[in-house]
Order: structure tokens, then C-alpha cells, then sequence
């Protein structure tokens, strides 16, 4: 079976739709309405999708000073797969409303628990409706199974961001809005700013005009201009609440650059300590 570790196209998830191989999941999420995901998948889906909330499921509970969407514990996380009927030889397949930042959350952590054969719905469910293909209001059901997960050293911590300030071995790369970078407007988070020595990279600078993921060549060529001579695996992502953050990750993935790694408590944990230094303009 070839397996999908970055991006799927409509065509192809539409050829597997029956394949039990093949487990999908739906991820649409909107930050400012957080019941509308829900309601949208009971409306209409792809076929065999299951639902993932952003709050409940990809994320943990949140204690004040850990973030928007803290990671979950990662053996809740494993449970929840196994619950799912996942197992390690699934080839996953995560969507959500259109433009993966949100899927690319479910991608990141599938990831991050060992999981590889993880890819992204290009275009997501507007593509796939756009296209005229296949929606249901069935809600499938799945046995139960064991899944063996590993965590990985994909995300780091605000003491490992901390201690790597300065020190030149690390690139911070900001997934926010620039205005949200240079600490001109936040709309969300309590402060305004980012962290000190990161880098901009908006995350729907990885989309073309047509709502899909840039071609691999023209990611890598501007990555590689962002990267320089540093590796892949210097390079921590992170944004708001560490989602948006993930679509960076999988783009420097389908460029060709694997291994960096997201800082999940991104910018709402790292204000969170008034003691953490930060930075405008």
C-alpha cells in the first residue's frame, strides 16, 4: 500500500473510500464559534469520517498557564486513537473546512505519537464539495482497537524555548498574521508581541490562490531562503496556541525539510509567565 506522509489529493481519498485501510477524520473547527465543527460534520461529511474537536480531542485541559490548545497527555491521546479503531498499519487521512490548518493539528500529533502514514486533505471538505463528490450523514462505527503509540521528540517546551533563546542553535518561526508578529493587533491573546529573535512566516503563505498547498519546489525554494544554512530540526514552530504552527511543520515536510519541531504552548503559554521575555515591532 503507498502510503500518504504529507498531503492526499480529492481523487485519490475518493478512490479508498471504502478501503479499511484507509480511516479518516474530520477536523473543521472555528475559533470563534467552537460548537460549529460539530454541527457541520452532523450535516454532512465524507463518507467513514469520524470527528475530532480541536478543544476536547487534540487538545489537554487547560490550567491557566499552558496555553489556548495544550497538548493532551499523549497516552490520552494514544487511548483516544485506539477508540477509533486505529491502528499502526491505518493510512489516516485528516480534513477540515478548506485551508488544513486545522487537519494539519491532527497530522502533526498522529506524528507525534509515531504515526507517519498521516496526510492532509488537500483543499479539505470545500474542495471535495466543490468537486460534487460524496457527503453523508451516516455516522460510522469502528471496533475498538489497541493502539500502539510512541511519543516522539516532535514538540519541545517553553523551558526548552527559553534556554535556546540567543544561543544560536535554534530558529523561532512565527505562524501568526504579521500584525499579530510585530505585535500591532491581537486579536486573541491577552498580549501583544512575539518571541524574541523569531522569525514570520504566516501560515497561509503555504497556500497558492487557489485555496491548495504550494507545489514541494516552490515550498522548498521559500524555505530554504527563510533556513539559510541552519538544519530542519533547529527550527521550532509556534504561533497563538500551537496550531496553526503544525501547518509550517507539514509544509516544511512536503518541501523536503523533515524533522523541526512545534512549540505547542506556543504564544498563549509563553505570556502566561510575565517573567518570559518579549518582543515588538
Amino acid at each position: 500500500m503507498n502510503s500518504y506522509r504529507t498531503l492526499v489529493d480529492t481523487e485519490a481519498l475518493a478512490r479508498h473510500l471504502d478501503d479499511p485501510r484507509w480511516r479518516i477524520f474530520d477536523c473543521r473547527h472555528d475559533l470563534a464559534q467552537p460548537a460549529l465543527g460539530a454541527k457541520q460534520y452532523l450535516e454532512g461529511h465524507v463518507p467513514g469520517a469520524l470527528f475530532l474537536h480541536l478543544d476536547t480531542d487534540l487538545s489537554g485541559p487547560k490550567n491557566g498557564s499552558n496555553g489556548r490548545h495544550p497538548l493532551p497527555d499523549p497516552q490520552v491521546f494514544i487511548a483516544l486513537l485506539g477508540r477509533a479503531g486505529l491502528t499502526r498499519g491505518h493510512q489516516v487521512i485528516a480534513y477540515d473546512a478548506g485551508n488544513g490548518t486545522m487537519a494539519a493539528r491532527l497530522w502533526w500529533m498522529l506524528n507525534w505519537v509515531g504515526h507517519e502514514s498521516a496526510a492532509v486533505l488537500d483543499g479539505g471538505f470545500a474542495k471535495w464539495v466543490k468537486e460534487g463528490r460524496e457527503v453523508t450523514r451516516a455516522l460510522p462505527e469502528y471496533q475498538p482497537a489497541k493502539y500502539d503509540g510512541v511519543p516522539t521528540a516532535a514538540n519541545v517546551d517553553a523551558a526548552y524555548v527559553a534556554a535556546h533563546l540567543g544561543a544560536g542553535d535554534t530558529m523561532l518561526l512565527d505562524a501568526r498574521a504579521p500584525a499579530r508578529f510585530r505585535g500591532e493587533a491581537e486579536p486573541i491573546d491577552p498580549v501583544a508581541g512575539r518571541i524574541p529573535g523569531a522569525h514570520n512566516r504566516f501560515c497561509t503563505e503555504n497556500l497558492g490562490t487557489d485555496g491548495l498547498f504550494k507545489r514541494a519546489e516552490d515550498l522548498r525554494r521559500e524555505y530554504g531562503a527563510l533556513l539559510g544554512d541552519r538544519t530542519p530540526h533547529e527550527v521550532v514552530h509556534y504561533c497563538g496556541s500551537g496550531v496553526a504552527a503544525c501547518h509550517n511543520a507539514l509544509s516544511m515536510e512536503i518541501a523536503g525539510f523533515p524533522g523541526s519541531r512545534v512549540y505547542a504552548g506556543s504564544w498563549s503559554e509563553w505570556i502566561a509567565d510575565p517573567h518570559r521575555p518579549q518582543e515588538k515591532g
